[in-house]
């Protein structure tokens, strides 16, 4: 190992380290502020290629004898861009080191078993491009049966050491933490969540009759999530018929027998901002969802026409709730299986939509916080029924 110093663009000590081959040093290549140097076996024992996202740190910050098991491998790194404030945040060697033990496999002497990175990036593969088994299995060479026993391998990883980690079951003071969130950013006050359910479509099951088949004409299982503020999801439960409503799904589910008998660590109730006035904590609904004491949905349409607050009170909530239905569609955008039929039986087309949760809110617990962006309330472009209520 030698660390190798370079003159940046703009002032300062830039510093990389690389390995020594026979050859000599590794050719290091500037472009901007960042080095970019050619990739191969690391300090922490890990081979890569120059496609890989790889950061390396000089060797003066190892703190161990040996850097492959130094605490420094593995970590997650951000680059910022100043001039356009974009980040990269370098995640794929986190995942990997988190279920790496699950599913890396021995060695015989008849051959070689498949490497965990390969079998991770399969997965990824699969749930990316919702290519099928087939196809990913030409991709990288791999027979078509390994290819399924690949998915739900890493499902059954990640679901087993990142759940706990990425959807905590929340205590007291993340309820009110969440308040807080769809307060400020939503402006909507004693809000715990938003809650919807997403048709996940699957191929028929075998002998399921009508089970699956829902209102849209196809078969599926259904997604019914709790959504914070921040587009994380707090609870979901997953599996259930397509046949199902999103009410009598929440009414037979396992958060909503919690909600119910009030055993899920919510706060007791807190005045509202500005008044003096104490009520519970709420999650919102759309008309799909009984009123409760503890779930809120908006008036019927034929009530709001003469009655402005009620009107208000509607807008109010949908710009709230809308949270559910955009985490729905960032899902969709980063994992493409939602968007074709997914060719697996319930039980494990169950752990995929699982573990896309999951790695939602794995990637989402490092990224950029939502923040309020709505316009002034004496914006001209907005309604006079909206500019005149109070925040």
């Amino acid at each position: 190992m030698k660390e190798i110093k370079r003159t940046p663009c703009r002032g300062g000590n830039v510093y990389s380290c690389c390995h020594q081959y026979n050859s000599g040093a590794v050719q290091l290549k500037k472009i901007g502020d960042l080095t970019y140097y050619d990739l191969g076996l690391t300090a922490c024992g890990q081979v890569y290629t120059n496609k890989d996202m790889v950061a390396a740190i000089a060797f003066g910050h190892f703190t161990t004898p040996n850097p492959n098991l130094d605490p420094m491998c593995g970590k997650k790194v951000k680059i910022v861009d100043p001039g356009t404030s974009k980040s990269i945040i370098v995640t794929f060697n986190v995942l990997f080191l988190k279920i790496k033990d699950k599913i890396t496999k021995q060695n015989t002497p008849f051959r070689e078993s498949i490497p965990p990175k390969e079998k991770l990036a399969v997965y990824l593969r699969f749930l990316a491009t919702g290519d099928s088994y087939q196809t990913i299995s030409f991709s990288f060479r791999l027979g078509h049966s390994n290819v399924q026993s690949i998915v739900l391998e890493v499902c059954e990883a990640i679901i087993s050491n990142m759940k706990e980690e990425t959807m905590p079951t929340p205590k007291k003071e993340d309820w009110e933490r969440i308040s807080n969130e769809f307060w400020e950013i939503w402006n909507f006050p004693n809000c715990i969540g938003a809650l919807d359910g997403k048709h996940v479509v699957i191929e028929a099951p075998p002998n399921s009759g009508s089970l699956y088949f829902n209102y849209k004409k196809t078969f599926s299982i259904v997604l019914l999530a709790l959504v914070d503020a921040q587009y994380k999801f707090i609870a979901v439960d997953i599996g259930t018929y397509g046949k199902n409503s999103d009410g009598g799904i929440l009414s037979h589910s396992n958060m909503g027998k919690a909600l119910e008998k009030n055993k899920m660590n919510i706060p007791s109730d807190r005045e509202l901002p500005g008044t003096n006035e104490k009520l519970p904590y709420v999650i919102i609904g759309d008309e799909a969802f009984p009123l409760k004491n503890y779930l809120l949905r908006p008036y019927p349409s034929p009530q709001i026409y003469e009655d402005e607050q009620k009107k208000v009170f509607n807008e109010r909530l949908l710009r709230a709730r809308k949270v559910v239905e955009d985490a729905f569609g960032q899902i969709t955008a980063k994992f493409r299986i939602y968007c074709r039929r997914l060719k697996a039986l319930p039980q494990n087309a169950d752990k995929i939509v699982m573990t896309t949760c999951i790695l939602h809110n794995f990637i989402k617990k490092d990224g950029p916080e939502t923040q309020n962006h709505e316009l002034p309330l004496n914006s001209t472009s907005l309604p006079n029924h909206i500019r005149s209520f109070p925040r």
